[in-house]
C-alpha cells in the first residue's frame, strides 16, 4: 500500500469526495479506510430508516396492526447500533413513518440514557406529528452537543412540549433554532404553549438566531391583552418572527421583558386588521419599548398581502434606534411623505445603508418626496449601499442637470430601485442619477421607461471609464 493511504488526513479527504453509495464499499476495503468511510457514510443522515436498518429484520413485527418487538435486543445489537449512532452529527426526522416507532420502541428497552444515542449530534430537523413517538425521539435527539435545531410542531396540545420545556438544560449549547408552530385555532392555545417554548428559549444563553412562525389564524378580540411575561432575549444577533397579523406580532413583543438583537425581521402573512395605521403605530411604539435601543442594527417589516396606506409620522419610535444601519418596509405600506418628512425622518439614522419603504404610492391622494428629498436623504445617510423608494420623478425643478447634487453624490450606492416612480423624461432622470450615483450600475423600476434610463446610464458609465482612462 502506498505511503500516502496510511496518512489519517489523506484517507479522510478521500472518504469525504467519496460518492455515497460507494462509502460501505470503501468502509469495507481494509481496516485504515474504515473509520474515515463510516464517519461520512453516517455523518448526515436524511431520516432514521437506516438506523432500523441496520439491525435484523426479525426484531420487529405486528399485533393488531401495531409495531411491537418481537425480542429484546441483545448486547450485539446495540453494539450495532451505538456504532452509528456516535458517528451522526445531523439528522432529519419526519413524521407518518413506521421506522419511528421502531425506533421509539427501541429507545424503552435502552439500557443507556438517552442522549447516549446521538452524542456529536451538531443540527435536528424535526417535524411533529402530535404523537408520542416524535416526542421520544426528541427527547434522545436534544444532547448537549446540539448547536442548531429546526422544530415544526404540528399542534398545541404536542406532546413534544414537555420535551421543549428542558431544551435550557438538555442543550445548554444550541445557537441557532428555528421553531414553527402549525394549526393554532385559538389565542388560547398560543397563551397555554408559550411557556412551553419562549421560557426555555430564554436561558440559552449561546443562541445568537432564533426563528418563530406562529400559524394562528384566529381573530383576536381587542379584550385579550398579553397575560405571561417571559424574560425575553438578551443576546441574540438576529430574530426573525412571522405570525398573521400586526396584532399577534405586537402581543408576542408585549410577552417579552426585553429583545437584545441585532437584527428582527417580521413578517406578516394576511393584512392588518382594525385600524392599520393606529396598529402599525402601536407596533412600533411596543418594539421601541421592548426592545434595546442601542443594539438594534437592523429592522424589517413585510407583508405579504394588502398593503397599508399611512403617513411617516407612524415611524417616530423607530427613530429610538440611532444605530440603525438597515431599514426596510417593504410591500407593507403606502407612505405618504414629503421630502421635508423625509429627511426628518432619516435624521436619526446616520448610519444607515440600507433603506427599503413602501411601493406603488398614488401621487393623487399622497404626497411623495421629489429628488430634492433624495438629495437630502443622501446627505444625510452618506453610507448608503441600497435603496428601494417612489419617488415623483416629473418634478424637476430647481435641479441643475449639470451638478444634480450641487456637488453632492454617492460613490457607494450598489442598488436603486425607485418602482413604479412616474417620470416624463428618461434621458434627464438618467443624467440626475448618474451625477448622484456615479458607480450605480443600473436602475431598477417596474416601468418600461426604466429600459431606457438604465441605457443612458450604461452610456454614461462608459463615457466616464473612458474620460479616466485618458
Amino acid at each position: 500500500m502506498h505511503p500516502a493511504l496510511r496518512n489519517l488526513e489523506v484517507i479522510c479527504t478521500m472518504s469525504s469526495h467519496t460518492e455515497h453509495r460507494s462509502l460501505p464499499a470503501l468502509a469495507s476495503t481494509c481496516r485504515e479506510f474504515k473509520r474515515p468511510a463510516l464517519d461520512v457514510l453516517w455523518r448526515d443522515l436524511q431520516s432514521v430508516n437506516p438506523l432500523v436498518t441496520c439491525l435484523p429484520s426479525d426484531l420487529f413485527g405486528s399485533d393488531d396492526k401495531r409495531l411491537v418487538l418481537q425480542k429484546p435486543p441483545d448486547g450485539k445489537m446495540w453494539d450495532t447500533l451505538f456504532k452509528y449512532t456516535s458517528r451522526v452529527h445531523s439528522i432529519i426526522i419526519t413524521p407518518y413513518h413506521l421506522r419511528i416507532e421502531a425506533l421509539s420502541l427501541l429507545m424503552l428497552s435502552c439500557p443507556s440514557t438517552p442522549a447516549s444515542f446521538f452524542p456529536k449530534l451538531r443540527k435536528l430537523t424535526l417535524r411533529d406529528d402530535g404523537t408520542r413517538f416524535t416526542a421520544e425521539l426528541l427527547r434522545m435527539a436534544l444532547v448537549p452537543s446540539l448547536v442548531e435545531l429546526d422544530l415544526v410542531i404540528s399542534l398545541a396540545s404536542s406532546s413534544v412540549l414537555p420535551v421543549i420545556s428542558s431544551l435550557g438544560t438538555l442543550c445548554p449549547h444550541l445557537q441557532c433554532m428555528t421553531v414553527g408552530v402549525a394549526h393554532l385555532t385559538t389565542v388560547d392555545s398560543l397563551h397555554k404553549i408559550s411557556p412551553f417554548i419562549i421560557q426555555p428559549v430564554s436561558q440559552l444563553h449561546h443562541l445568537h438566531t432564533l426563528s418563530l412562525s406562529l400559524d394562528l389564524r384566529a381573530p383576536l378580540r381587542q379584550d385579550i391583552q398579553p397575560h405571561l411575561q417571559f424574560p425575553g432575549f438578551r443576546n441574540l444577533k438576529s430574530l426573525c418572527l412571522s405570525t398573521h397579523t400586526i396584532e399577534y406580532a405586537s402581543n408576542f413583543f408585549s410577552s417579552l421583558e426585553i429583545v437584545r438583537s441585532t437584527e428582527i425581521k417580521v413578517t406578516i402573512r394576511t393584512r392588518v386588521l382594525g385600524s392599520s395605521s393606529v396598529m402599525l403605530s402601536k407596533f412600533f411604539a411596543i418594539l421601541q419599548e421592548r426592545c434595546d435601543n442601542d443594539k438594534l442594527e437592523s429592522f424589517s417589516l413585510v407583508q405579504l398581502r394588502k398593503k397599508v396606506s399611512t403617513e411617516s409620522g407612524i415611524f417616530t419610535s423607530l427613530q429610538a434606534f440611532r444605530n440603525l444601519t438597515q431599514l426596510v418596509i417593504e410591500n407593507g405600506c403606502n407612505i405618504s411623505v414629503s421630502d421635508e418628512e423625509l429627511c426628518q425622518l432619516v435624521r436619526a439614522w446616520p448610519k444607515l445603508q440600507v433603506l427599503k419603504i413602501g411601493g406603488c404610492v398614488s401621487i393623487k391622494t399622497a404626497t411623495v418626496p421629489t429628488f430634492h428629498g433624495l438629495i437630502g436623504l443622501l446627505r444625510l445617510c452618506p453610507t448608503l449601499t441600497s435603496l428601494a423608494l417612489f419617488i415623483d420623478a416629473t418634478n424637476l425643478d430647481g435641479i441643475n442637470l449639470k451638478r444634480p447634487g450641487g456637488g453632492l453624490c454617492n460613490k457607494h450606492l450598489k442598488f436603486l430601485d425607485l418602482g413604479d416612480s412616474l417620470m416624463e423624461s428618461p434621458t434627464n432622470v438618467a443624467v440626475i442619477i448618474s451625477g448622484l450615483f456615479p458607480r450605480l450600475e443600473e436602475g431598477s423600476g417596474v416601468s418600461n421607461r426604466w429600459t431606457l434610463v438604465n441605457s443612458f446610464l450604461s452610456g454614461f458609465r462608459f463615457v466616464r471609464e473612458q474620460r479616466i482612462d485618458l
